[in-house]
């Protein structure tokens, strides 16, 4: 265990542990936006956007998230989509998370007993209102925790865009590997501050699924 070394270089993973939370943030953001449209879809009266929903949920569900960051960031240039290392790892991460948090969305709102949506609407509210006042802030207290599995997961994912060279904690490592011959460290060095975000993100979501079982 060289900690000399890890010392050495620990500023530097410092800097890509911070690419690595900006990348997680932005990220979980697209993924709850594509989540709430995709539960949305497939919750649809309409036949056509349940099908859309379906086909987003089984298309990037049922492909490997590396593939994806691929098509999009080496492929998107031959149809005119040009994005530089970032904002593709950013947007390939953030669909296909999206895909996971649409289920989870969708499980934790019709798991909602069905009695009080009719009690609802017995009273005369509309079916937008009952979604809105009745049954969404049930659902949200049940999908807390389902949600933090899946951004602890995405955290964990980001890893995925080290062979695009996005600056973050895998890449970083990979980089020094090739300069150190010392992977043990590296690696090491690099799980380390995965786990401290990871961990810090979990105080959070235990903090506000605390918050809402007492609301």
């Amino acid at each position: 265990m060289d900690l000399e070394l890890i010392l050495r270089v620990y500023p530097f993973f410092l800097e890509a542990a911070w690419v690595t939370i900006e990348l997680s943030v932005l990220t979980a953001i697209l993924g709850l936006t594509c989540g709430a449209l995709g539960a949305a879809a497939r919750m649809s009266r309409m036949s056509l956007f349940r099908g859309i929903g379906a086909a987003y949920v089984s298309v990037f569900r049922g492909t490997p998230a590396l593939i994806q960051i691929f098509i999009l960031y080496f492929g998107g240039p031959q149809i005119g989509i040009q994005l530089d290392s970032f904002s593709a790892g950013t947007i390939a991460l953030g669909v296909n998370i999206g895909a996971y948090m649409t289920e989870t969305i969708r499980g934790a709102i019709i798991s909602v007993d069905r009695g009080q949506t009719e009690a609802a609407r017995t009273l005369g509210m509309s079916r937008w209102e009952t979604m809105r006042k009745v049954v969404l802030p049930q659902a949200a207290r049940m999908m807390i925790r389902p949600l933090g599995v899946n951004i602890n997961a995405l955290i964990k994912g980001t890893a995925l865009v080290a062979p695009i060279s996005v600056i973050e904690l895998t890449y970083t490592a990979q980089r020094f590997i090739g300069s150190t011959y010392k992977p043990f460290e590296m690696f090491l060095l690099s799980g380390i501050l995965y786990m401290a975000i990871i961990y810090v993100v979990g105080q959070g979501i235990s903090w506000l699924d605390r918050r809402a079982q007492i609301t």
